[in-house]
């Protein structure tokens, strides 16, 4: 049997991860995307993002299936860390959807269809809160970043 073509599909439906209108390839199964939402956060804290969190929302949000969240130091420093998304997004054979450029960087923001990624400056986060719109999505554990020794 081969892998249907189409995201909207029942079969692919049930996996939960990223169920779109979309038909573009690199759509990712629930854990491809698990795991690609994990190594989006690994990177984020390797650019130095803080209070970095994932959350699961395959049950309950219909177009994505993981939204990964954190907080940057400035500006130059939230722009560089969506950038460098590009380069995990070529591990998992994807690329962005669509990625923010707003000069103010208050809150940016990278769609990569299956994983939402928005990084904040700590007040705007503070102030939109996206943790509390989904309080019973759980939360995925955010590996470690290890700093390359020199």
């Amino acid at each position: 049997m081969t892998e249907p073509t189409n995201p909207s599909s029942n079969e692919h439906a049930a996996t939960g991860a990223g169920t779109t209108a979309s038909d573009a390839q690199g759509i990712l199964n629930v854990d491809q995307a698990r795991e690609f939402a994990q190594r989006i956060a690994t990177s984020l804290l390797g650019d130095r993002c803080e209070h970095v969190n994932i959350l699961d929302v395959t049950k309950t949000s219909p177009v994505t299936g993981f939204i990964v969240i954190g907080s940057g130091t400035s500006a130059r420093q939230m722009r560089s860390a969506l950038e460098n998304l590009d380069e995990v997004a070529k591990e998992f054979d994807t690329s962005a959807y669509h990625i923010s450029s707003d000069n103010d960087a208050l809150w940016l923001l990278a769609d990569f269809v299956d994983v939402v990624v928005h990084v904040f400056e700590p007040n705007a986060r503070a102030h939109y809160d996206l943790e509390s719109m989904w309080p019973l999505a759980p939360r995925v554990e955010v590996p470690e970043f290890e700093r390359p020794a020199e």
